[in-house]
């Protein structure tokens, strides 16, 4: 777990394209959720985890979106 932050910090030196930002927000989401989630019920290790997890390949999943056009 204290590898985390870690792992978390080092992806944010890689330049990376829309879809991979938004599957590493989606798992900075849904760890933060787990671990809420998870220490309700006793484990905010393993609730972070598989809401990382989730959040991940939800983000990643997520369609970009679409710039709105400008009327001229």
């Amino acid at each position: 777990l204290a590898l985390v932050p870690a792992l978390a910090l080092g992806a944010c030196a890689v330049d990376t394209n829309d879809r991979n930002q938004r599957a590493l927000g989606g798992a900075a989401l849904g760890a933060g959720a787990g671990a809420l989630i998870g220490s309700v019920t006793g484990s905010a290790g393993r609730g972070a985890l598989i809401g990382g997890a989730l959040g991940g390949v939800a983000g990643a999943l997520t369609p970009q979106p679409q710039p709105e056009a400008v009327p001229q």
